[in-house]
């Protein structure tokens, strides 16, 4: 039941930010009117996030680091590790309901929350290292896989959301999201595969 409300508050904090961010411009937002609108107190949404950057960028990508890991979980184990953990990456990050285009182009024109967007992939190292330890057996080797997963993913969405001028201030995107993440995990493919045949 505690696990639900903290799930609930989190689920509010990051919907109001991104709310508030659409309406306002995130500029305009302030961590109190987050709070506010979630129904909850200035101290218990620093429970949750460290910045409204963090909480914006959260409303995007959910709880994408527990799909990973259950993605790469639920793969078959003839698929191979490194196959099961670039197609789980490349299906969560690129899936047509993530993120929302009027999300995606409020993040791509802020240079914080590209930033925030970018780092947003950390996450993923923790979930991921135990869904690599359930094949790989090695804890010590997952959690060192599951960093340079993390790592390479942030490569790519830096490398994909890299600030190139344009009239209006806008990001193009460097090159499709899909290539970059698999060209970006495909140095890791031997390690992945290595680790899960010991």
């Amino acid at each position: 039941m505690r696990e639900q409300k903290k799930q609930a508050t989190r689920e509010a904090l990051r919907a109001a930010a991104l709310r508030l961010a659409l309406e306002r411009g995130p500029d305009n937002v302030r961590v109190d009117d987050i709070a506010e609108a979630a129904g909850v107190s200035p101290r218990t949404y620093n429970n949750y996030f460290s910045s409204r950057e963090q909480a914006i960028v959260a409303a995007v990508t959910g709880e994408r680091e527990a799909r990973v890991a259950a993605a790469v979980a639920g793969r078959a184990d003839g698929a191979g590790l490194a196959g099961a953990v670039i197609e789980a990456i490349v299906e969560q990050y690129t899936a047509p309901a993530e993120p929302a285009r009027d999300a995606l182009l409020l993040i791509t024109t802020r240079p914080a929350l590209r930033d925030a967007y970018v780092e947003a992939a950390s996450a993923i190292e923790h979930p991921l290292t135990e869904a690599i330890a359930d094949r790989a057996g090695d804890p010590l080797t997952a959690r060192v896989l599951a960093a340079s997963v993390a790592a390479a993913v942030r490569v790519a969405l830096g490398q994909w959301l890299r600030a190139t001028p344009t009239t209006g201030g806008l990001v193009v995107s460097s090159g499709s999201l899909p290539d970059l993440l698999r060209a970006a995990l495909a140095p890791l493919a031997p390690a992945l595969d290595a680790a899960e045949s010991q």
